[in-house]
């Protein structure tokens, strides 16, 4: 026979069914709970930061530059002879108005000789005239001499002062072309090998070269420039050729000896060509420079680095820090919350591996050198430390 339950029984069992469902929902949640997918924050992305340096820059312009001479001078036979006497050794260093060759003396030494023989002449005639004239004054005034005697004493005593004049003048002449056969040396410096050999017809009209010397304690070094680089320097009022007591630098040049060797002592630019060679579009600059040791040789090409301008308290940043695209170069800036920021700038002049910036930064900013390729603006990154360059011996491995 059924029965039926009553109720209390029937409250116990809905109590029952109702635990019973919340303990299944507590298990399928706590199921679910340790079954489900974990979401995991990205992590940030390792970078190299560098703070912006502010420095003095200094900017340079290499070209091809040729030492010359700062004298150089050919020494010529002025009178036709013989060459009796070299005085000198050849390759060395000669002193100024130093004797160095003797032409035969013989002919210009008997030219002196009758040109003053014909002074003393003239001069003995000028004295007797003298005389005559002081004579007839006196009888002209006592109408004991006429106007024609008067006159041709006066005419007598001119003509003779003016040929002792003439006489001076040749003799003068005749000394010199007798002092011509010394050759002395025109200036101080290395004199080369003789021409000429002794015993040889040399002079007139400066066609026999007999040596030539070299001033070389000063050397001046040519070289060419391009109109771009001169714009630029006139940019920041530098004028080369000129002096400029109101900057604290001043155009120098280095040059490299063909060693590859950088030349201890520095230049100074001294010309510059007021036009520019229209085949070329560069023109001439000249520098000055000691040359005490005579490691210069004239005649030497090598290379010449001008500096052309000092940048002083410039904004300077690594160039690997840089994206360049067609909008424009960047870089990417860390705040002080760790995101980084897209930061356009505007470039200077480059030098070494460093770029000027004119725009954009301000010196202490931190920018990203390395690990930049995926960022993104906003994006949160950590600071590491850059990788180590490999040695030598892991390259080979």
């Amino acid at each position: 026979m059924k029965r039926f339950l009553t109720r209390k029984e029937l409250k116990l069992k809905k109590k029952q069914s109702i635990y019973a469902a919340i303990g299944i929902v507590i298990i399928i949640a706590l199921y679910l709970f340790l079954t489900r997918e974990k979401h995991v924050e990205p992590e940030a992305p390792i970078v190299c930061v560098a703070p912006v340096q502010q420095q003095d820059v200094e900017l340079y312009g290499e070209y091809v530059g040729r030492i010359r001479a700062q004298q150089f001078v050919e020494v010529r036979a002025r009178v036709e002879g013989f060459l009796e006497q070299m005085l000198f050794a050849e390759g060395t260093y000669v002193k100024r108005n130093q004797v160095l060759f003797v032409i035969n003396q013989d002919q210009y030494r008997a030219k002196a000789d009758k040109v003053r023989a014909q002074l003393k002449k003239d001069e003995a005639q000028a004295r007797k005239a003298e005389r005559d004239l002081e004579r007839i004054r006196p009888l002209y005034q006592q109408n004991a001499a006429s106007q024609l005697d008067l006159d041709n004493a006066v005419a007598a005593y001119e003509t003779a002062v003016a040929s002792v004049g003439m006489s001076r003048a040749d003799l003068d002449q005749a000394e010199l072309e007798l002092g011509y056969t010394i050759v002395r040396s025109p200036i101080s410096g290395q004199i080369s090998e003789r021409h000429v050999d002794l015993g040889t017809l040399v002079g007139g009209s400066g066609k026999s070269l007999l040596a030539t010397i070299v001033k070389s304690d000063t050397v001046l070094v040519d070289f060419s420039m391009t109109a771009l680089d001169y714009l630029k320097s006139k940019e920041r009022n530098v004028t080369l050729g000129q002096k400029d007591s109101t900057r604290s630098w001043q155009p120098t040049v280095t040059i490299t000896l063909p060693d590859n060797s950088v030349y201890e002592q520095k230049g100074v630019v001294d010309f510059a060509e007021p036009q520019v060679n229209p085949k070329t579009g560069t023109f001439s600059v000249r520098a000055e420079m000691a040359n005490p040791e005579h490691v210069l040789l004239p005649g030497q090409f090598t290379k010449v680095k001008l500096l052309l301008d000092v940048r002083e308290n410039a904004t300077v940043v690594p160039q690997k820090s840089l994206i360049i695209e067609k909008g424009g170069a960047y870089v990417f800036v860390m705040r002080r919350d760790s995101t980084v920021e897209k930061r356009f700038i505007e470039l200077g002049p480059e030098f070494q591996n460093n770029m000027v910036v004119e725009r954009g930064l301000a010196p202490g900013e931190m920018i990203v050198t390395e690990g930049y390729h995926k960022l993104t603006p906003g994006l949160k990154v950590r600071v590491g430390e850059a990788p180590k360059a490999e040695s030598e011996e892991q390259k080979e491995d």
